[in-house]
């Protein structure tokens, strides 16, 4: 039998400086990642901070500011960054279609569009507006990675269309705490094409981003920590009831949203947008603060708040209209922002959306003392998953946020069946918004041009 000798393998790889350059690289531009999307969420929590306080000071400032703020932030987006309109995730995916060539990418990602997305998307928040940050800390964080690629030595094993992958989940797992769900972002939304040289590297990048985020903002999420007692059998009705809700909502969430943002121009409405979208930012922004105002400042943000208090039950006093009201206004809100052409993104608003309709399940069950924790997991997996149709992403994203693993199942398989459900009413969200940012490129760099 030949034995194998693993010296020389040891020798080439502790001599090949490029590797190790690579390597050291690759790692510490994650590191800036994960530190930009922490100070992104110091950022905007400090700028939604600011409102609430204005609010307080005198309750009928959104009506003045929150479409003033809008106004602002469209014109901004519109004049100067482009690119950094909507969520973001659908930028990552253009730039990572084959189609871009790499000059183009920086139409969809770039440092510039990184630093315009976080002051946009925190000045959203200073309004009140309804937005999440996750989505844009894809794009943000992505940018910071992407800029890797000036100094990496030539023949690198890591490639640009890698680093964009990895910088966007980074971008996940560090703006909710959870690693896993990065990992799983990037192989199950930004692309199915890993490379193989690489992509261990490229993993502990994704990783160290989320470490970065755990270390200062503390191993916890911004949702809080879930606590849930033991599934009983009695559950399983109300659970499968919930999860084809959040199936049928969440896929015609999904449906408003492509409509709106990348469906025909038809309509008074998509005219009026087109013609004059400042007007209709002011319109969109006062009827959000109008919608705040009705619910007493409950829809104002991303949503961490309520569900903080419904998962502690400090809501459990709240009456029962103004408890049943929470989700549809907090999605009529969030659907308005986006639609108004704000840098937003719906990670958040969807999980405080799918908490609340679960907190609303559990009351109408009769299961709201012992059981409610787990219909408010079950629905923030199950709306996100309808909404996004990543159902394993928003599995790992919710089952971080749990205290055990006893759910990890359930989870799993409402994810499963509310994303199920939802195909059947709209196409995936991201891609096709993906599909209408490659509407950017010029004409002769266009995919279709190219096919």
């Amino acid at each position: 039998m030949q034995r194998h000798d693993p010296l020389p393998h040891v020798r080439r790889e502790l001599s090949d400086w490029r590797l190790w350059l690579t390597r050291a690289l690759v790692i510490a531009f994650a590191a800036l990642a994960g530190l930009s999307v922490v100070f992104f969420s110091w950022l905007g929590d400090w700028a939604l901070r600011l409102f609430h306080q204005g609010r307080e000071a005198w309750r009928w400032l959104p009506l003045l500011w929150t479409p003033l703020c809008t106004v602002l932030v469209v014109a901004a987006t519109r004049r100067w960054w482009p690119g950094a309109a909507g969520s973001g995730i659908p930028q990552v995916m253009a730039a990572l279609d084959p189609a871009v060539a790499p000059a183009q990418r920086g139409l969809f990602v770039s440092l510039r569009l990184a630093w315009a997305k976080l002051l946009l998307t925190s000045a959203g928040l200073a309004g009140g507006l309804s937005l999440g940050r996750e989505g844009p800390s894809v794009q943000v964080a992505a940018g910071v990675m992407h800029a890797a690629r000036h100094w990496l030595p030539a023949r690198a094993t890591v490639t640009a269309q890698g680093l964009l992958a990895a910088g966007g989940a980074a971008g996940i797992a560090a703006a909710f705490n959870t690693p896993l769900g990065g990992v799983m972002f990037a192989i199950e939304e930004l692309t199915r094409r890993p490379e193989q040289r690489s992509s261990g590297l490229l993993i502990a990048g994704i990783v160290l981003a989320g470490l970065v985020g755990v270390s200062l903002h503390g191993n916890g999420t911004y949702f809080g920590v879930i606590r849930v007692a033991e599934l009983s059998a009695a559950l399983w009705w109300p659970a499968l009831l919930l999860a084809l809700g959040c199936g049928v909502l969440g896929g015609l969430f999904s449906r408003l949203l492509l409509l709106s943002l990348a469906g025909p121009s038809q309509g008074r409405l998509a005219r009026w947008r087109q013609q004059r979208p400042l007007w209709f930012a002011a319109a969109c922004g006062l009827a959000v603060a109008v919608i705040g105002l009705v619910s007493d400042g409950a829809v104002f943000g991303g949503g961490y708040e309520h569900t903080q208090a419904l998962l502690g039950g400090t809501l459990a006093g709240e009456s029962g209209a103004q408890a049943w009201l929470f989700a549809p206004l907090k999605l009529v809100a969030t659907w308005l922002t986006t639609w108004a052409g704000v840098p937003a993104g719906i990670f958040a608003p969807s999980l405080s959306i799918g908490a609340a309709w679960g907190a609303d399940v559990a009351q109408f069950s009769g299961l709201a003392r012992e059981q409610a924790p787990a219909l408010i997991a079950l629905g923030m997996a199950g709306f996100l998953a309808a909404t996004t149709q990543a159902p394993l992403t928003s599995f790992i994203i919710v089952m971080e946020m749990v205290d055990g693993h006893t759910m990890v199942l359930s989870l799993m398989a409402c994810a499963l069946v509310a994303s199920g459900v939802s195909r059947l009413l709209s196409p995936p969200l991201y891609a096709t918004l993906a599909h209408a940012q490659l509407r950017r490129l010029p004409p002769d760099q266009s995919p279709a041009s190219s096919s």
